[in-house]
């Protein structure tokens, strides 16, 4: 798995605006940029009774393992997964090889609003983490390897 771009300040705060954007612009209820290994990185919306922690570890293990099914299926790629309930909905989009959008709504809302809207957020996120990447190429962290247990290492200064 590659690395997640540094990230400051500025490029939280502009993936933060995205999705509060993408929560006006649709009903959803909460929306979450997530890295592939399903570490949070940004969310918006009301977590009240949701595990953003939770949901992004397993949204991206659904999203892998739809990338996996793509393959036996001889499809490059699903660029989105949905999970359609009965009062609550999921939608889970590429953004780069990195990360990806997760967004939870009403399956009142309906789809393809959502979808609608979701594609011009990806597009908002993933240029915020190109310049990231611009901006540091090479110094990027794979929260992977991070160890929870003692998170001190990624936050010292590098020589």
């Amino acid at each position: 798995m590659g690395t997640l771009p540094q990230l400051i300040e500025e490029d939280v705060q502009r993936m933060d605006a995205a999705l509060k954007d993408l929560l006006a612009q649709t009903e959803a209820t909460a929306a979450l940029v997530i890295d592939k290994g399903g570490f949070l990185i940004a969310s918006q919306g009301d977590a009240e009774g949701l595990d953003f922690t939770t949901i992004g570890a397993l949204a991206s293990g659904a999203f892998l393992a739809n990338q996996t099914i793509a393959g036996l299926v001889n499809e490059q790629n699903f660029n989105n997964i949905y999970q359609q309930g009965e009062i609550t909905s999921m939608l889970c989009c590429n953004v780069d090889e990195h990360c990806l959008l997760v967004i939870i709504f009403p399956t009142k809302s309906g789809v393809g609003i959502v979808r609608f809207y979701a594609d011009m957020a990806v597009k908002k996120i993933a240029t915020q983490l190109a310049a990231a990447a611009e901006r540091a190429p090479g110094c990027g962290l794979d929260l992977s390897v991070l160890n929870l247990a003692d998170p001190q290492e990624v936050f010292r200064r590098k020589t």
